[in-house]
């Protein structure tokens, strides 16, 4: 039984819940409105406080704390420019479905509707973009919500909740009785045996199936469960983006992962089935390309926990709304392997023909090349934390990945300067591992000031910044799609519409620019005291990585690489996998 504390202020009790709720860390920006949350914190000796430089910065780094943990990750920030500033971070937990609690202050309660100074309505800004969220207008009724948020964010289908709490709720008095709340644990939802039984029937009959490992699998902690499914069944196994590292890549069944830019192999497998067995996956369009082409001479099993995506994107034959945890227990209790030799022939073909490469061009240094050094130099161990473009792609294609939690990626948002932020909150939740921001130099300066919080927290984050000087993802779209014609795409474009870096020098090619680079993220970096080495070409890379891994503390390194270089393969958006592009002019 616990003590109750009389005549707490509703910011005490808000920071008792925490507490109760065994949360660790809060990435919390100060403000007028929060001002009573930050004095409250100020008082606890069991919640760290890591302060970001601005409040993105902390929304992005509480999805990066929850994604490299499964906890619900926290962030705070004040009202009005605050909170909306929260907005991209929580738009991106909900669209990749990631517990996490937004708390904010709001003004008064008595001034809600009137426009005064920094009062924003959050609660009616982020409405279609969480899972669910609260304004809180009764302090008798603050602990309930607080655990209340905390249980919807972190149960079924995970996501984001918000919790609005107007300024003089937090300063009112009321006692906190600990034992007066007891939040309901929601019980795995498990499926129905009838169900099992067409799973399994369906199974039997196929000769090509194909299984797709969504995030759900790695959300569930269920990974192990569906390797071992795909094992006892024989089945060749694909992932998503989001799913990446629910099987290891080196796995005889692995096709590695399929969609816009996955392995030909793995597109081929997942159209050419006749059975598609989706386990925690959405069909999103990066997955389908054209959604009435995919998988269309092939049955269809869909498990998943949120019964509104079953049959949202595409028809399933045989939708089961469970825990995908709980549906692999019931399909590896009674295992059936059947051999399908044809299909697994046809399957090493394709393996083999059509792995991830690219080509090489003499005196230049690739990101393709940078990301496979750093995988062979971390033995595949590091978790990575990509921004949003090429070199997201890259990071997914050429790094070997072999546990869950190691890609941690904004996937269904796609959203640019999620991984300096994100890194931070990983390497926060996960002290022990290498995390390493491969980032893009366009994402990068979108959260640059994250550097400072690095330097001040001691968050070890190692930074591989892959510098073309261009919006590569988007200029890549603009030479396959429009002509090669730039549309405000070139980071370092100046007089003329020359790149700086060509003013400067006359020339691009490869070689160390005498007329130094930009932007110069390495100097930067120095700025707020953390070391860092500018790459140029291949022979310098394995010594500046080695330099970068054994360095004590957050380390950048600037590794210029040429602008020409594709993301491939490539559907194009609409099309379908019989119009994949490999090689590009």
């Amino acid at each position: 039984m616990g003590t109750i504390e009389k005549g707490l202020k509703g910011s005490e009790i808000v920071i008792r819940c925490l507490e109760q709720l065994g949360v660790e860390v809060v990435f919390a920006y100060p403000g007028g409105q929060a001002i009573e949350l930050h004095q409250a914190l100020s008082h606890s000796d069991k919640l760290r406080v890591i302060l970001p430089r601005h409040e993105q910065g902390g929304a992005f780094a509480a999805v990066g704390y929850a994604r490299a943990s499964g906890k619900v990750g926290v962030a705070m920030a004040t009202s009005g420019p605050g909170a909306t500033n929260l907005v991209s971070g929580i738009a991106d937990a909900y669209m990749d479905s990631v517990p996490t609690v937004f708390i904010t202050g709001q003004v008064s309660t008595r001034f809600i509707g009137k426009n005064v100074f920094q009062e924003t309505d959050i609660i009616g800004v982020t409405r279609p973009i969480v899972k669910h969220s609260f304004l809180v207008l009764d302090i008798k009724e603050l602990a309930d919500i607080m655990h209340r948020a905390f249980e919807i964010a972190g149960s079924g289908r995970p996501g984001p909740v918000v919790v609005d709490i107007p300024k003089n709720i937090q300063q009112s008095i009321y006692d906190f009785d600990p034992d007066s709340v007891f939040p309901s644990v929601c019980a795995p939802l498990k499926p129905q045996s009838e169900d099992i039984e067409r799973f399994r029937k369906m199974l039997r009959e196929s000769e090509r199936p194909c299984l797709c490992l969504g995030g759900g699998v790695i959300t569930s902690g269920a990974a192990d469960k569906a390797v071992e499914f795909a094992e006892k069944f024989n089945l060749p196994v694909v992932t998503t983006l989001m799913g990446i590292g629910a099987i290891p890549d080196t796995h005889p069944l692995s096709l590695r992962w399929l969609g816009m830019h996955g392995t030909v192999g793995a597109n081929y497998a997942a159209n050419e089935s006749d059975l598609f067995i989706s386990l925690g996956a959405r069909f999103d369009d990066r997955v389908t390309g054209n959604a009435e082409k995919f998988a269309r001479n092939s049955k269809i099993i869909h498990v998943d926990i949120d019964d509104s995506e079953i049959n949202k994107n595409k028809f399933a034959d045989l939708g089961i709304l469970a825990d995908v945890g709980e549906v692999l227990d019931a399909m590896n209790a009674a295992p059936e392997f059947k051999e399908r030799a044809p299909w697994f022939a046809k399957i090493r073909e394709w393996k083999e023909k059509f792995p991830f490469t690219f080509k090489k061009q003499p005196g230049r240094l690739h990101a393709q090349h940078v990301i496979k050094t750093l995988s062979r130099m971390t033995a595949g161990k590091a978790v990575i934390v990509p921004g949003v473009g090429q070199h997201q792609m890259w990071s997914a294609q050429f790094y070997d990945y072999s546990f869950p939690r190691q890609l941690l990626t904004s996937g269904g948002l796609g959203a640019m300067g999620f991984g300096l932020p994100a890194a931070m909150g990983a390497k926060a939740a996960i002290p022990e591992k290498t995390v390493i921001n491969i980032d893009g130099d366009g994402s990068f300066q979108m959260n640059i000031q994250e550097l400072g919080t690095l330097v001040v927290e001691g968050l070890d984050v190692k930074m591989v910044v892959i510098n073309n000087m261009h919006l590569g993802m988007v200029a890549q779209w603009e030479d396959l799609f429009y002509n090669h014609r730039r549309g405000n795409t070139v980071l370092g474009k100046a007089r003329g519409g020359m790149p700086l870096c060509q003013q400067q020098c006359g020339s691009c090619d490869g070689t160390r620019c005498s007329g130094g680079a930009y932007p110069d993220f390495v100097t930067i970096a120095s700025g707020y005291g953390i070391p860092g080495r500018h790459v140029w070409k291949e022979e310098e890379l394995e010594d500046a990585i080695t330099e970068m891994l054994n360095t004590p503390g957050p380390y950048l390194l600037d590794v210029h690489t040429p602008y020409e270089s594709k993301v491939l393969p490539i559907i194009p958006p609409g099309g379908d996998y019989t119009q994949v592009i490999t090689e590009s002019n």
